[in-house]
């Protein structure tokens, strides 16, 4: 029997076709990195090729006084989004409205080695990333016109990427979009109702049941939600209350990056390396003191594409149950660097 589960963050309803369900071995492609290199000629990305690429905005440096570099931040070469404009809005008829595309548009270069991934990293090359984002993120807000800043990341060729090295991008956007503003609204109501956050909550009862928990730190967990959009979906949430990823702490920080890397090497070993996007979702600028968000990264791998119905309704199908994923992925066990895969049916806390 088919199973229809709503995500309590979006009101939208997932359907789950049980009969069309795939174990979760049966996910898993072949991995042939043979072909990747350390350094490519005509990569923009790569040392020695900077030229090709805007004069850069922020570097992490091997070492102090060094030319060489660990991590430097670009504005793209081809933005969504630029520096001048304006946002008077410009009404053309009786209901068309347009504004210039204001706003910032970058490009995280995560490492000077075209073929070292972020399952590939250690810690301290994961902590350097995520803390080139709170740098970025600190500045961008300064700019008064920006709304909203999205940190992404694209990796494959279907989830979107261009560029083999790896990158990830941020876009400080001088409208909220009104994906956005739904859960806000949504958020705001359950707040209004409860007092509670409503993605605590969602925290909270995770952590009570278990059955969709991947792993947990000290400040953070990972787990495929109950009304999982696509499978293998993940969420990284900490377990303090934080509307903005922007006011995080050192500690959160490198906590974070440690489950980042945890999470995208069990994906990466049982999966076969998918590809996949990610999202940090955080509070608009005017909403970070606000009570009702929990900032989190989501997730998702590209395992599967939607067709007609997906497209025509808005609803997705998810061929693959939470709960059987996540299992599946606390099987996968990473120490110091290395994976290997052992299947569990227990979930340590």
């Amino acid at each position: 029997m088919p199973e229809i589960r709503q995500d309590v963050t979006t009101k939208e309803w997932i359907i789950f076709a049980r009969e069309r369900a795939k174990r979760p071995d049966d996910f898993r492609k072949s991995v042939d990195r043979s072909a990747q290199k350390l350094f490519m000629a005509n990569c923009p990305f790569c040392p020695d090729n900077e030229e090709m690429t805007v004069s850069e905005v922020y570097r992490q440096s091997l070492a102090r006084n060094s030319t060489e570099w660990r991590l430097r931040v670009v504005p793209n070469l081809f933005p969504a989004l630029v520096g001048e404009g304006s946002l008077s809005r410009v009404v053309e008829g009786a209901l068309f409205h347009r504004l210039d595309g204001v706003g910032h548009h970058e490009v995280v270069i995560e490492t000077p080695i075209h073929n070292r991934f972020l399952f590939d990293m250690d810690e301290s090359e994961v902590l350097t990333i995520i803390n080139a984002y709170r740098e970025r993120f600190a500045e961008l807000r300064k700019d008064k016109r920006t709304k909203v800043i999205l940190i992404f990341k694209n990796h494959g060729k279907s989830a979107g990427t261009s560029l083999e090295h790896p990158h990830s991008q941020i876009i400080a956007s001088p409208v909220v979009p009104a994906h956005i503003r739904n859960k806000y609204e949504i958020a705001t109501a359950y707040y209004d109702d409860t007092e509670r956050c409503i993605y605590c909550d969602v925290v909270h009862e995770e952590m009570r049941l278990k059955t969709r928990i991947i792993h947990t730190t000290d400040l953070f967990v990972a787990f495929h939600p109950f009304a999982s959009r696509a499978p293998f979906e993940t969420w990284i949430a900490p377990l303090r209350h934080c509307s903005s990823f922007g006011k995080i702490t050192d500690e959160e920080a490198a906590d974070f990056a440690r489950i980042l890397q945890i999470v995208l090497k069990k994906m990466y070993v049982g999966l076969g390396n998918p590809d996949f996007n990610y999202v940090i979702h955080t509070s608009p600028l005017a909403d970070e003191d606000k009570h009702y968000y929990l900032w989190h990264m989501q997730i998702l791998p590209k395992l599967t594409t939607p067709a007609g119905f997906e497209l025509g309704s808005g609803m997705s199908i998810n061929t693959a149950l939470p709960e059987e994923t996540a299992e599946f992925m606390r099987g996968i066990h990473v120490n110091n660097g290395k994976a290997r895969k052992e299947m569990s049916k227990e979930v340590k806390l």
